[in-house]
């Protein structure tokens, strides 16, 4: 019963859309009506300035991180903590709160995976620095990001769980940005910054 509470919570908690609540309270416009109409850090930014954007992403990243450090903490099984990590995810990308209109979960996944170790929250977070400094463009650095997290998992915590968790979160975010991949096969992706996200 712990487990399904855990897994229950963290879907909840998953569902907290930071971008409309924080755009809420500094009186900004909804971002599912502003911009790409996404409910992330890159579209907050672009309409609400980057005090906006960096509140957005610490609290996306926060409800990925937290549930899978509690998990973590009460010494849950790799099963259980991919399932947590796995619940705070699609709450983001599906909030309840929300009518299921969520965003595309680059921020909440990273949080996952800082929550499953710095050495993997960081090595894929010096990965998404890494190709947008390189490549200028959010939505592509994310990609690359979280198309090598597996292959980190694997290096840091190679439980079969926890690699499941991460190829399927994977799969579900190249879904998420299946307009961005379009824009980038026709090299119109907009840089960082302007008009395209991938939170």
């Amino acid at each position: 019963m712990s487990d399904l509470i855990l897994v229950l919570a963290a879907y909840l908690a998953g569902s907290i859309s930071s971008a409309i609540i924080v755009c809420r309270l500094m009186g900004l416009p909804d971002p599912r009506t502003e911009g790409s109409q996404n409910p992330g850090t890159t579209n907050v930014l672009r309409f609400g300035g980057k005090k906006a954007a960096a509140i957005t992403l610490v609290g996306d990243s926060l409800k990925g991180f937290l549930p899978v450090l509690v998990a973590q903490l009460m010494d849950r099984p790799a099963s259980v903590i991919a399932l947590v990590a796995m619940a705070a995810f699609l709450g983001h990308l599906y909030p309840v709160f929300f009518r299921f209109r969520g965003g595309k979960g680059v921020a909440t996944a990273l949080g996952t995976q800082f929550g499953l170790g710095w050495q993997i929250g960081g090595s894929v977070a010096a990965i998404w620095l890494l190709m947008a400094l390189v490549l200028k463009i959010s939505s592509a650095a994310g990609l690359v990001s979280m198309a090598c997290a597996p292959l980190v998992i694997w290096w840091f915590w190679p439980a079969p769980p926890l690699l499941a968790m991460s190829f399927v979160m994977t799969l579900m975010l190249f879904w998420r940005h299946r307009s961005n991949i379009r824009n980038l096969l026709r090299g119109t992706e907009d840089g960082i910054g302007p008009d395209r996200d991938s939170s």
